[in-house]
């Protein structure tokens, strides 16, 4: 793993906690962040990151109201972990997205915030140096670093909304986000989603029923009040106008893979029973592909061959892909990382996303 790049910002002040006998019981330490104001001011959004967000946003929320007929691809790594791979990753991805953007809208993965069902590490934007450290003020100035660099490409950058007060340090700089299959169902992420301004993907939960997701765009659409904090750092009321742009996406659950043609179906009539535009998303990874990356291809071709057959509802695909196929586990030392690996699940590599690209791109052209 290379060196991180450095971005100067102050140091941040760790304290112990106010002593009392009632609260704080079981915290150790408060360490200080930047305001949104001031990494925002520190690393601001350029005007060709700018027209990026725009655009992918723009071309993202067309495609999934069926007025442009391109698929929406989101693809890269299953999480970010080395910054110097996935800007190299982007890279590969921007020149790619020119040769086949008649047919395919591509954005790139640039998840940064890792669910855990118990622990592990939570990403890089919690823990950059893969230490424990968990310098998270670090974690936001290099995923901001990284997200602008992408869009300076003119790659779109999609990404998962996890950590309630992420967004406002990082969301003017992504056109696509989505709610993962542990947070569709919760409360206070479907509130959030419902103030993000790029189009937002909603995953079936764990459990595989889709019908969650769908309640999750519904109250998503809607106008919500929450707590949150504003540019300056001060707690505020937020109160939301509503996300429209929403899309379901399918990415299996306990009983097996959703990407089948009678499971598109169902997704499809719920959520025009629910008043909302048919708008399907197959993610060829995590349950769909039982967990292997060898078969996120397989996947992949099947969506195409349904969107040929006349399935209109389905209007985007995600594939987990990285520089190399396969994963590795976090080491003691993570300069003995292997670069353009995961170390989350285990994505396609370089080369096969490249042909499934091209593949896709030729049999949509006919």
């Amino acid at each position: 793993m290379m060196p991180l790049p450095e971005v100067a910002l102050p140091t941040p002040e760790t304290q112990p906690p106010p002593k009392s006998r009632t609260e704080n019981l079981n915290v150790s330490s408060f360490t200080a962040l930047p305001t949104p104001r001031e990494l925002k001011d520190a690393l601001p959004l350029g005007k060709g990151a700018e027209r990026t967000v725009l655009a992918g946003r723009q071309a993202a929320q067309s495609i999934l109201r069926g007025e442009d007929n391109r698929l929406l691809v989101v693809v890269g790594p299953c999480s970010v972990h080395d910054y110097d791979a996935a800007l190299a990753y982007a890279r590969r991805l921007a020149a790619l997205r020119e040769q086949v953007k008649g047919t395919l809208e591509v954005q790139m993965r640039v998840y940064v915030d890792k669910p855990r069902t118990t622990v592990g590490w939570r990403g890089f934007l919690m823990d950059p140096d893969m230490t424990g450290a968990n310098d998270v003020g670090r974690g936001l100035a290099l995923t901001r670093q990284l997200m602008l660099a992408v869009g300076e490409l003119g790659l779109p950058v999609a990404t998962e909304l996890l950590d309630p007060f992420a967004p406002q340090y990082l969301f003017d700089a992504v056109a696509w986000a989505c709610l993962g299959a542990r947070t569709t169902e919760s409360q206070t992420h479907r509130v959030m989603a419902s103030a993000v301004s790029a189009p937002m993907g909603f995953k079936n939960g764990t459990g595989g029923g889709l019908k969650l997701a769908v309640d999750a765009m519904v109250a998503a659409a809607h106008p919500h009040v929450f707590f949150t904090v504003d540019d300056d750092g001060r707690a505020c009321i937020v109160q939301t106008a509503g996300n429209p742009n929403g899309h379901l996406i399918l990415r299996g659950g306990k009983s097996g893979p959703n990407y089948a043609p009678q499971f598109v179906r169902e997704g499809a009539d719920l959520m025009t029973a629910a008043g909302l535009e048919a708008a399907v998303m197959v993610d060829c990874s995590h349950a769909n592909s039982g967990s292997d990356f060898r078969r996120q291809g397989l996947i992949w071709r099947d969506v195409i061959q349904q969107r040929l057959g006349g399935q209109n509802a389905i209007r985007g695909l995600m594939l987990e892909s990285n520089l190399e196929e396969g994963k590795q586990s976090v080491p003691a030392d993570p300069s003995t990382l292997k670069y353009g690996v995961s170390v989350t699940d285990a994505c396609v590599g370089w080369d096969e996303t490249e042909a499934l690209l091209l593949e896709a791109d030729a049999a949509l052209r006919g």
